[in-house]
């Protein structure tokens, strides 16, 4: 029996929760979406999958992307909500052996975007929120990180957490990192009819930083676009959707514009990936229905 999630804070917090009511001695199988294709010919029976596409064979099922529904049955649960741990939660209620509601709470806040300007500028004065901009998808080598945040989420306080030698580096290098990533973000980014088109792709390792920081920066934008190389393959163009979370005023449903395209996400977030020869005619194409955003509904 394994737990297949993503490295992100929600699919943390998944871990957390199916270790804790689930006799599980495997380690976490770490697989992000677009991997989930060739993942799916390795799920065996027993596995459990959350925050992630559905696959055959597994044991138990649970997201909340719209654009992962599936029509047929399955055991576990799906539904659109804030966070896929919140739905592992609702499913077990009332079974865990400790009380995991604050930590539901944050997760629920956290991956649906439900920050206050201030949380974005001075992320360090919330600890739940320093603790998820610690967390980078981008080095497999963080997969003891991510293990190490499930056992201490599994047990600890945020305070004790925040505390540790390990993450207190982490939480001070995000600070800096954040720091360049706006300088950035001002430099290599344009706007199209409120749309921020942020171009990393004349770096060999796209800038990282808060990916929310851009509508503090352009207030007036409803939609920002961030194309880069992926970092292994530099014929692979990945392209990222977001609504400004200050201004909600986007029609359209982004992770399906970017199921379109292969790829997936939220109504609020999405992203899709191109082979490089069919990346400028595919990105031209998102603008161009981002654009006609009064008058589209996807």
């Amino acid at each position: 029996m394994r737990i297949i999630t993503r490295p992100d804070f929600d699919g943390i917090v998944c871990a957390v929760l199916l270790y804790d009511i689930l006799n599980i001695s495997e380690p976490v199988r770490w697989v992000e979406p677009y991997e989930m294709e060739i993942e799916a010919s390795k799920i065996k029976e027993g596995d459990i999958i959350a925050n992630l596409p559905y696959a055959e064979n597994c044991s138990l099922w649970f997201d909340h992307h719209i654009s992962n529904q599936i029509d047929k049955s399955f055991n576990g649960a799906f539904k659109i909500a804030p966070s896929a741990a919140g739905i592992i939660y609702e499913y077990y209620k009332n079974q865990f052996s400790r009380d995991f509601n604050e930590l539901i709470s944050e997760v629920d806040k956290i991956d649906s975007a439900d920050f206050s300007i201030e949380e974005i500028l001075y992320p360090e004065r919330f600890p739940y929120i320093m603790l998820y901009l610690t967390i980078s998808n981008i080095n497999k080598t963080d997969e003891l990180y991510w293990n190490k945040l499930i056992n201490m989420l599994a047990k600890y306080d945020i305070d004790i957490i925040m505390a540790n030698k390990e993450v207190q580096e982490r939480c001070n290098l995000v600070i800096k990192q954040n720091k360049k990533y706006k300088e950035h973000i001002e430099k290599y980014t344009t706007i199209n009819k409120k749309i921020t088109i942020t171009d990393f792709r004349s770096f060999n390792i796209a800038p990282k930083g808060n990916r929310f920081l851009i509508y503090s920066i352009f207030p007036e934008s409803i939609v920002s676009v961030k194309i880069r190389f992926d970092k292994d393959n530099k014929e692979k163009v990945i392209l990222s959707l977001g609504q400004n979370i200050f201004n909600r005023k986007c029609k359209i449903n982004l992770g399906t514009l970017a199921a379109k395209y292969d790829g997936g996400g939220h109504q609020g977030a999405g992203s899709c990936s191109f082979h490089i020869n069919d990346s400028e005619k595919k990105i031209a194409e998102i603008i161009e229905i981002l654009k006609k955003n009064e008058d589209i509904d996807i």
